[in-house]
């Protein structure tokens, strides 16, 4: 009994030491780690990506992209400080330089009120290696698989239950930029809500994750991955339906169809009477004195 009083008195000062204490909160810290690192759920379209991949990203990167963005990515000011001549990249994620750099806004021609979709500047591997770069630099949203926003292996029925779900989203929350039917439209101070019909439905699903320009994002937390892949089938189903008008005006609504109406339509029918009252048989006798 004496020599166990001993033992526990003896880990007793040891356990009130002044290394006892951040011995057991750096247990804890690489505990909790462990645990995080072996049970964490991978992001969806994440990957690995190698060292060699990632310098190649930051040579592309610094001669490409660091004039404005700044050569780690953390933004440029303007001379007197006022404006962002560059905004920062950290947190960004992979999905963000997937999409700006896959439909070729980025790099920017000249700077305006809309960054304009224009052909590619990189080619797949060189994109790919930009993305793993400015992923490296903090954590953010990766670029999603095929799988997030495909209808592969649903049933006729669910195809079309997640085509009425998508299309109750997109008419609740985007019909306002874009169009009822993603055609784009204008909006304030020279900017404008491009057309999505026919965009690659990755770009889509990016667009949505990532919220790009004057469009807010829309990330897992407010918008879940099936629900950006229900607005990504209605969008698709766009596509398969008829213009019932006969001619679609670009599908802006009533406003083009109704000046259609009136100027060709009225200004046909104007047209044709002035037509017939400088056509018409007109006398020319003189009528008799009474």
């Amino acid at each position: 009994m004496r020599l166990l009083n001993r033992s526990a008195g003896r880990l007793s000062r040891h356990r009130r030491g002044p290394l006892a204490g951040l011995a057991v909160v750096l247990l804890g810290l690489l505990l909790t780690g462990g645990l995080y690192t072996a049970f964490s759920p991978a992001q969806a379209g994440s990957t690995k990506s190698s060292a060699d991949q990632i310098e190649q990203g930051r040579q592309l990167f610094i001669v490409g992209c660091s004039f404005c963005h700044g050569q780690n990515g953390e933004g440029v000011l303007s001379e007197d400080g006022e404006s962002q001549l560059g905004p920062s990249l950290v947190g960004v994620g992979a999905a963000a330089v997937d999409f700006q750099v896959g439909t070729g806004r980025m790099p920017m021609a000249q700077p305006g009120a809309q960054v304009p979709e224009k052909q590619e500047t990189y080619d797949e591997e060189e994109i790919a290696a930009l993305a793993a770069f400015v992923a490296s630099l903090g954590p953010g949203p990766a670029i999603p698989d095929e799988s997030d926003y495909t209808l592969e292996g649903l049933s006729e029925e669910e195809r079309q239950q997640a085509i009425v779900n998508g299309g109750q989203i997109f008419l609740t929350n985007c019909t306002a930029c874009h169009n009822f039917e993603g055609s784009g439209g204008a909006m304030p101070r020279g900017g404008y809500a491009p057309r999505i019909r026919g965009v690659e439905p990755r770009y889509v699903y990016e667009a949505l994750l990532t919220g790009p320009q004057n469009m807010p994002n829309f990330s897992n937390g407010n918008l879940p991955p099936e629900s950006k892949r229900n607005v990504i089938a209605y969008l698709n189903s766009l596509e398969e339906q008829p213009n019932y008008g006969g001619f679609g005006l670009g599908g802006f609504g009533p406003v083009p169809e109704g000046l259609a109406a009136w100027l060709l339509g009225i200004g046909a029918c104007v047209g044709a009477a002035v037509w017939i009252a400088a056509h018409t048989t007109r006398s020319n006798k003189k009528k008799a004195d009474a």
